[in-house]
């Protein structure tokens, strides 16, 4: 048996060393360790051997079968280099100075305003803060002096869900949350986006982002909101904008205002997204209502404050000249495209 054992290696490395291919490879693996192949035949032949003999067989058969599975790894180890090689060697040679043509990626409009307001507001000392886009009616509404039957809630068409949760239309829905979260004196923003049931024009939507802001302090004033109004759109538009406070009403304060800015789509003299006023109402505001402070946990008593409800949609629509609100939601990559570089 050990010249059968001796033959059986060099057929081996003879039909080893001819193997050229993967496929032939293999064929040479199932041909010597195989089921049927002469390994397993050897060791059937064991049954027929006695004593020490045997022991001594079996130890040369199991030594040839470990010789044969790791020349058969390290030769198709050696294959697959090969191969390797070839096909750098045929390759197509490459220039790192030819030009790249990539579809990079863009940023949403809304998306780029947001980060440059939240900056600007953080340089101020304004924490930035997150809120869930479904609330309950109490935090909507209610701790922003609204109670239930309130004329003020017809201003705003809202959508209900069948939990009786609702999707905010306005990002106040936080204040209360942050008021109570941080105490004061307190600043803070909180961008998010908002749902009102309404027809759609060329400065309405359904879908709009606003940012909220809030200060509450010692001795705060309309000349503290005013300030940082105007500090923030020379900040985002890189040049003093003309703007106007009129007066509004607001719940949540008292008294309230409308902070509008010359219309930079038209630059004043009147085009579908002004509604040929001229002017474009961004900025509801005023100072935080006592009952909102006083629900907030807040002492009336020392201190005060100011809040804002900047409208980002409409903020973007002034810093890209971009005159259809609808075009924000609408999807269009092309239109997406161009802010890639910004």
């Amino acid at each position: 048996m050990k010249e059968k054992i001796s033959a059986l290696r060099e057929n081996f490395r003879a039909r080893l060393s001819a193997a050229q291919t993967p496929e032939q490879l293999e064929e040479v693996r199932v041909s010597f360790l195989g089921k049927k192949g002469p390994v397993s035949d050897l060791m059937a032949e064991l049954r027929n051997v006695e004593g020490e003999q045997k022991a001594r067989l079996g130890q040369l058969i199991n030594e040839a079968k470990a010789e044969f599975a790791k020349a058969i790894t390290a030769a198709g180890e050696t294959l697959r280099q090969k191969a390797l090689e070839a096909q750098i060697a045929h390759a197509k040679p490459f220039n790192p100075t030819l030009p790249a043509h990539l579809n990079c990626g863009s940023f949403h409009p809304i998306t780029l305003i947001q980060r440059e307001v939240e900056s600007i507001f953080a340089s101020m000392g304004f924490t930035v803060e997150d809120y869930p886009e479904v609330v309950d009616d109490y935090h909507c509404f209610e701790a922003l002096n609204i109670p239930k039957h309130h004329p003020a809630r017809d201003m705003q068409d809202t959508y209900y869900l069948d939990n009786g949760q609702l999707l905010k239309t306005h990002t106040s829905a936080a204040q209360n949350h942050i008021m109570r979260k941080y105490g004061a004196p307190l600043r803070a923003i909180f961008p998010g986006r908002c749902f009102r049931n309404e027809a759609t024009d060329a400065c309405h939507e359904n879908t709009f982002f606003q940012m909220e802001g809030i200060m509450i302090d010692e001795d705060i004033s309309i000349s503290n909101l005013i300030y940082f109004m105007k500090k923030m759109l020379s900040e985002v538009f890189r040049r003093d904008i003309r703007v106007r406070l009129r007066p509004g009403f607001f719940p949540f304060v008292e008294p309230g205002f409308e902070l509008d800015i010359s219309c930079l789509i038209c630059g004043g003299d009147g085009c579908p997204s002004c509604k040929n006023s001229g002017w474009l109402e961004l900025c509801p505001c005023g100072m935080i209502h006592p009952n909102v402070l006083k629900a907030g946990g807040i002492d009336t008593d020392k201190y005060t404050g100011f809040a804002f409800g900047l409208g980002l949609t409409r903020l973007a629509m002034m810093k890209y000249g971009i005159g259809d609100i609808r075009d924000f939601n609408a999807g269009q990559l092309k239109s997406l495209s161009q802010f890639e570089s910004r």
